[in-house]
């Protein structure tokens, strides 16, 4: 019962982890006007507390081994974990808002990962009715979490004439291509996310699996990918894409404490898996859980009021939640073959 309860514990730190790093990165690209650098700011989070302080921890001694196995799989979970920052940021990026950015996310996600998880133990026999209802019910959630997501508060009369005497009174407004192309570039975006972020769980199982039960080795795996893709790779493309942004100390330390928060999720997801949880369990919930954390973060933050939320919008994360569940709930319960 406490190895339950301790599971439960764990799940429930992820999901409130992950549910509130999109709406504190937000703040981070706000303030620097910039797609790599918040990232960089995360990558650096990740590699202090997923490298650094677990290979400290580590010279106390820890269960489990280093193994090529275990190693592989836990980088392509710091990969996957990478990617899938990176496409929240775009989304971001090219207009998107986190309100309705993560919710979509993490709707999809618990769908890449089962599936994947089927795969990977071969258990697509499984994959009953109530099940595909379930993935249905997310779809059908996310698009109306899409067509519905609560619009920005208005713009201060004095604010709106500050921009008006900065900005040129010729100034082209974007044509309907050119919004046509953002909103496929803020979709293909979330599509990278929900990707990677569903992958994550089948692949750092793995990982760990491969390194005989360790929590703190496929942790400094994470850290080290998360280094490499989030900090190296977007230090060398900041002047050959032209980056015109700027680091900015709130812009800075808001990244960071996105970063933190993703990297103690990925220590909860971690121990999770370590107290007896598997992907196919595991990720659903937590997927679940963030919309609502990250909706309630984000109406916080930016002090929207409940009033100006649609009820369709809300439906939409009914049924978003719904369909996790019923993912979660009908999902195969197949396990992963031996590693030798």
């Amino acid at each position: 019962m406490l190895q339950f309860l301790g599971m439960l514990a764990a799940i429930g730190l992820t999901a409130l982890c992950w549910g509130m790093y999109g709406p504190v990165l937000h703040f981070g690209r706000e303030d620097m006007h910039s797609p790599l650098r918040p990232f960089v700011c995360v990558g650096i989070a990740y590699f202090v507390i997923a490298v650094v302080v677990p290979l400290l921890l580590l010279l106390k001694g820890e269960k489990g081994s280093w193994k090529t196995k275990g190693v592989v799989w836990s980088l392509l979970a710091g990969a996957a974990g990478a990617l899938g920052a990176l496409g929240v940021i775009l989304a971001l990026h090219f207009g998107g808002r986190p309100i309705y950015v993560m919710p979509l996310v993490f709707g999809g996600a618990p769908v890449i990962n089962t599936l994947l998880t089927a795969a990977m133990n071969r258990s697509f026999s499984q994959l009953k009715a109530p099940f595909l209802a379930g993935l249905l019910l997310v779809v059908v959630g996310a698009v109306t979490v899409l067509v519905f997501k609560p619009q920005s508060s208005p713009v201060p009369p004095a604010a709106t004439a500050a921009a008006e005497r900065a900005a040129p009174a010729d100034a082209p407004q974007p044509t309907v291509e050119q919004n046509a192309e953002r909103l496929v570039a803020v979709l293909l975006s979330i599509a990278l996310a929900m990707v990677s972020w569903g992958s994550y769980g089948p692949v750092l199982h793995r990982g760990q699996a491969g390194m005989e039960g360790s929590r703190l080795r496929p942790l400094v795996c994470i850290g080290m990918s998360y280094f490499l893709i989030a900090v190296l790779v977007p230090l060398a493309l900041l002047v050959p894409l032209g980056d015109t942004g700027q680091w900015h100390a709130s812009g800075i330390l808001w990244s960071l404490g996105a970063g933190s928060l993703g990297a103690i999720g990925a220590l909860g997801t971690i121990l999770a898996f370590t107290l007896g949880g598997k992907p196919f369990t595991v990720m659903p919930v937590v997927f679940g859980c963030a919309p609502v954390i990250n909706t309630l973060t984000t109406l916080a933050l930016h002090e929207v009021p409940l009033s100006s939320v649609s009820p369709f919008f809300l439906a939409g994360m009914l049924i978003v939640a719904v369909g996790a569940a019923t993912v979660l709930a009908f999902g195969p319960r197949g396990h992963a073959p031996a590693l030798k």
